[in-house]
């Protein structure tokens, strides 16, 4: 694996990256397993995830869901624009957003909108009472615009530690 070289100026090597790479892409992997991959003894590699845990590379493990095997048919990419004159009543909407459990993400973007929110929902109806009843009634919000997807073309939480 040929490394970025903006992430080798934070001092991750080789082995490092190996580890890291292959963790984001197979979690579920046993130390032993993964000592393998990254060419080190156990001991070594366990040391190695550890102080990468330490060092924050590691923010945490997760198993990855299906949402259409648990129900959840719509995914839809939200757009929120915030009412500028209540600055002041910003935290109160991200407070309000953080507690939607149909929210999986939500970043504060450039453009002609102020959020930009991932949401899940069983159904196109779900999702419109979802709009309706939660999220149009946050605080500060004063237009919503949505987008559909009819089908995951690419979807990865990989991040790209190569260049090659």
């Amino acid at each position: 694996m040929k490394a970025n070289p903006e992430i080798r100026e934070r001092d991750f090597d080789e082995i490092d990256l190996r580890i890291l790479d292959c963790l984001q892409r197979h979690g579920d992997l046993s130390n032993v397993e993964l000592s393998a991959r990254a060419h080190l003894s156990p001991a070594q590699c366990s040391r190695r995830v550890q102080a990468l845990r330490r060092r924050g590379a590691i923010a945490g493990s997760v198993a990855l869901l299906d949402r259409k095997q648990l129900g959840l048919e719509v995914l839809a990419f939200t757009s929120v624009t915030f009412d500028k004159a209540q600055y002041r009543r910003m935290s109160d909407l991200h407070k309000v957003i953080e507690g939607f459990p149909e929210v999986l993400e939500c970043y504060a973007v450039t453009g002609d909108s102020d959020y930009l929110l991932k949401v899940v929902a069983p159904s196109l109806e779900a999702y419109g009472a979802f709009l309706n009843s939660k999220l149009i009634q946050a605080p500060g919000v004063i237009s919503v615009r949505s987008v559909v997807s009819f089908d995951v073309v690419k979807s990865t939480t990989a991040l790209p530690l190569d260049t090659a």
